[in-house]
């Protein structure tokens, strides 16, 4: 069993975790939706992670709804000392499956108490505020009356930390003015690089920024481009794409979502795997070979 590099770590509120974590989307059923349709692969599949050295899992209560936490609390309750779960609010879903604000202080206040049931804990290590004025990406627009709420119930001692997910630079600096914030969570990838002056800007201050997508977004000649440099070294897209997050700043903190015991070996064996020079040279020229 491969397990994950010791050395890679960084500071996620008072814990610190290892920079390959795992993001339990995927565990849900088809669209995010209804229960998967292996409940005990999916069991096996956080059971590995926990085993081969994940300590920070990213989920959501709207994942299912309801699904994948207690999926979580199923797998591995009572929890590792170690492990740090954090978790989003902000959304919910409709009946259709559609992804719906979910803003109110009464919406607010039940996710957070929704997460805490299903987790089976008495406290949320770290809770995302997710920024859903339009569901196609980040969007201006002020979080304060949302952030306060979020930062009420972290004074009740419902929830340690605090993060953003899916925010401008602007909202970020307003919500600094609100809460202690340790974490942002953005899309990000070789080819949608929107974020890079922001992500420095974060690694000064210690605040970790955790992407998603990984491969998404790309155009044609970039994931031609990335396949090739893949087949050369005899890995996958993926664990390119991965590696080469790993290697673009210490403050980024991975969290790849798979259903598949197979394919989360694969992620974690990407831990420690310098990418050679030419090979990123070769990466680094995608970003003007799209659209990004």
């Amino acid at each position: 069993m491969s397990s994950i590099d010791q050395s890679g770590t960084f500071p996620l509120g008072d814990r610190t975790v290892k920079r390959l974590g795992y993001g339990a989307m995927q565990l849900a059923g088809p669209g995010v939706f209804g229960p998967p349709k292996d409940p005990d692969a999916a069991l096996a599949v956080l059971r590995e992670a926990i085993a081969s050295g994940v300590n920070h899992i990213d989920t959501s209560d709207f994942y299912g709804p309801h699904i994948t936490n207690r999926l979580i609390r199923e797998a591995l309750a009572p929890y590792p000392d170690d492990l740090v779960i954090v978790t989003k609010i902000g959304a919910r879903r409709g009946t259709d499956g559609s992804w719906l604000p979910a803003f109110s202080r009464e919406d607010l206040t039940q996710a957070v108490h929704d997460n805490l049931r299903n987790l089976g804990v008495n406290v949320l290590d770290v809770v995302n505020l997710r920024v859903l004025f339009d569901v196609h990406g980040p969007a201006e627009g002020s979080i304060e009356a949302q952030l306060t709420v979020l930062a009420e119930l972290q004074r009740q001692g419902l929830v340690r930390h605090i993060g953003l997910s899916n925010v401008t630079p602007k909202q970020i600096a307003e919500g600094r003015r609100i809460a202690e914030i340790v974490c942002v969570q953005n899309q990000y990838n070789l080819a949608h690089r929107a974020d890079d002056a922001l992500i420095d800007d974060l690694a000064r201050d210690g605040i970790a920024y955790v992407p998603f997508f990984p491969l998404g977004g790309f155009s044609p000649l970039q994931s031609s481009t990335l396949s090739a440099v893949a087949e050369r070294l005899g890995v996958t897209p993926m664990q390119i794409a991965l590696a080469w997050l790993l290697q673009r700043s210490p403050n980024i903190l991975l969290i790849p979502g798979t259903s598949s015991v197979a394919h989360l070996r694969e992620n974690l064996a990407v831990a420690g795997y310098p990418l050679p020079v030419d090979a990123l040279e070769e990466l680094e020229r995608m970003k003007s070979a799209g659209s990004a």
